[in-house]
Order: structure tokens, then sequence, then C-alpha cells
């Protein structure tokens, strides 16, 4: 059996940029929280750390093979795959709870998808969807 060492030290800790985010989360176990608030704060999270977010790669960018890597996923290969990629997915409690969307961004940032041209037409796709919808005349984007 092999043994795998990570130097922490050169591991990006996703926890010291996700505190509100899992306090959002812990909140969440005692009353109801908006899902937009969790939603917020996982997308400044990724924008922290990665200066982009999920909305801003499609999912179609991915192979076939990603898709399955990705659904395949467990805490402990994700934490493998992000150490391998330079990134701790653990804050002082275990495991963080956005683990599976964080390992996203990972694959991401190591497919090379993260770039402005991607995220431009995920941003149209996604402002022609809310167009599409009844009584919708316009959408409204801040950057």
């Amino acid at each position: 059996m092999s043994t795998i060492a990570f130097d922490p030290l050169a591991l990006t800790r996703i926890a010291d940029f996700a505190r509100s985010l899992t306090r959002l989360h812990k909140t969440a176990r005692r009353r109801a929280v908006d899902d937009d608030q969790i939603d917020r704060a996982f997308n400044a999270v990724c924008m922290s750390v990665w200066g982009y977010t999920t909305d801003d790669i499609s999912d179609d960018l991915f192979a076939a093979t990603d898709h399955t890597f990705l659904d395949g996923l467990d805490e402990g290969r994700a934490r493998i795959f992000a150490a391998e990629q330079g990134y701790d997915l653990v804050d002082d409690d275990g495991m963080l709870t956005d683990w599976w969307g964080f390992c996203w961004m990972i694959l991401a940032e190591k497919r090379g998808l993260l770039t402005p041209d991607n995220r431009a037409a995920a941003r149209a796709a996604i402002e022609e969807k809310y167009l599409e919808a009844p009584n919708v005349i316009g959408v409204i984007v801040g950057r």
C-alpha cells in the first residue's frame, strides 16, 4: 500500500475563503436559510479562489469522462483529487459541505475552462434562458 503525502502549507485551503458559507450551512441545521444566500456565499468563495463561479462555465464544456469522474466522487477521492491539484477541502470540523462544487471548479481550472470567452458564452446562455420565460422583458446583469 502506498501513502500519498501532501505538504499542507503548499495547498490552498478553501476553508479560509469559506467561513461565511460554512456559518450559513451550520445555521441551516437549526433554521431555514434561503438557498439564494447559500448560492451567493458559494459563488463568493469561488470568485475569491478562482475569479470565476459555476455560472461561468457550461456543463457542456466537460467531457463525458469528466462528468463520470465527478459523479463518482466520494469525500475521500475528492480530497485526494483536490490535493493533487493544490487545494484542501477540509476545515476544522471535517470536509467542507460544498466539496463537490469545489471539485467541479478545480476540474474546470485543470481543463482550462476558466476563460473570459467561456464566461461570456455561459452568461449569454443564462440571459437567453431568462428571456425565454413568460413575462420577462429584460435581464439586468451586475458585473
